[in-house]
């Protein structure tokens, strides 16, 4: 099977958070590059109320294979009952740039 990058997004409620996030995936080859853009508005709905928070927004590349790893981590360190966790399928880009996102976050051989 020939790996997949795929695009994660999470968001946190502090850049302290944001960048342990960052720091930990990165390290830990679970992903190739994280971005933290701080901070965002977001306004959504959270036990009957509408709200809006100030947060920092975190897009992660990685291979596909890394999901539920990425996935785990984020429940870990993100301090949310409820974590954001969505995933994009990258569907083009340099292949220069994806072989190199897919090198430095797959799994082991």
């Amino acid at each position: 099977m020939t790996p997949q990058p795929k695009i994660f997004m999470t968001t946190c409620g502090s850049e302290q958070t944001a960048q342990t996030i960052a720091s930990t995936l990165v390290e830990e080859r679970l992903a190739a590059c994280v971005n933290v853009v701080a901070p965002v508005n977001s306004t959504y709905r959270w036990e009957g109320k509408v709200v809006t928070e100030r947060e920092w927004l975190l897009i992660i590349k990685a291979a596909a294979s890394r999901q539920s790893a990425i996935g785990r981590r984020i429940r870990e360190l993100s301090g949310y009952d409820l974590p954001e966790f969505v995933a994009i399928d990258v569907v083009g880009g340099s292949s220069e740039y994806l072989n190199w996102l897919l090198a430095e976050s797959s799994e082991p051989s």
